[in-house]
């Protein structure tokens, strides 16, 4: 899979995208990184980006023009235009990413796991000129309810997330099926007989859990102890013990997904 970042800001992605399983991902060629800078498209000796929107307001926004040749320079392929607009390949999603976009969730990355070519459109400043959201990116993307200064941080918490997802990139492919708000997890909850009870119990059928805590040696630290279950060997009792213990963390620290 190959990920184009669009940015003012191409220095950022030097820590980011060169340590952990992303490192491993490009250096094993299951994924392919190219960082390009937007000053490269403008057009006058300040190299700008941005001005003042139409009706007044504070801030500045980033131009439709530059954005638009970069996207379609990166891509080899023309948007078109109000009279004649082209769609891009059905395999490469263009995200802006966006205050005002839709929250990225797990089935967002896996929906973009899927796709070969992801290009990330950084905003800036007080926005984005609409045009850019509405006619080139395919996508807009907000990784959560509060607002960064930049799109920069966005994009790699979302290259992250969807590469882990890819074939190879972790190593162990169940690693990234037994996570939180993994399929697997949701479906180990969904097939015994305590979680069908408690489903009916709850104002949803298809909860999403949070993953199972975690225990590690010493079994005993500073008097706090490993749960028993987890130390007596039998595996249907820990997974049940497993289950149990997700849904319980999913009440306490995430109710809303359970309400939804």
């Amino acid at each position: 899979m190959r990920f184009d970042f669009v940015t003012i800001f191409p220095e950022f992605f030097a820590g980011p995208l060169d340590h952990g399983i992303v490192r491993r991902a490009r250096e094993a060629g299951i994924i392919d990184i190219h960082i390009q800078d937007l000053r490269v498209f403008t057009k006058d000796r300040h190299r700008t980006v941005d001005d003042r929107p139409f009706g007044g307001g504070e801030g500045m926004v980033l131009k439709p023009e530059p954005l638009f040749e970069a996207v379609e320079t990166l891509l080899d392929q023309s948007i078109g235009d109000a009279a004649r607009p082209v769609l891009p390949n059905a395999e490469t999603g263009i995200v802006l990413l966006s205050a005002s976009g839709k929250r990225f969730a797990q089935e967002t990355a896996r929906r973009f796991a899927k796709l070969k070519r992801i290009v990330l459109i950084c905003g800036r400043y007080e926005g984005v000129d609409e045009r850019v959201a509405e006619h080139l990116a395919t996508e807009e993307i907000s990784i959560g309810d509060f607002v960064l200064s930049g799109g920069e941080l966005p994009a790699a918490v979302i290259v992250d997330a969807v590469t882990r997802l890819l074939p190879g990139a972790l190593g162990n492919e169940a690693s990234s099926q037994n996570e939180s708000f993994s399929a697997a997890m949701n479906e180990g909850f969904r097939n015994i007989q305590e979680g069908l009870r408690l489903m009916r119990e709850l104002p949803t059928a298809n909860p999403v859990l949070l993953d199972f805590p975690h225990y590690t040696r010493p079994a005993d630290f500073r008097g706090w102890t490993v749960p028993e279950v987890l130390i007596g060997g039998h595996h249907a009792e820990v997974a049940r013990w497993r289950r149990d213990a997700a849904l319980e963390k999913t009440r306490r620290n995430r109710p809303d997904l359970l309400m939804r």
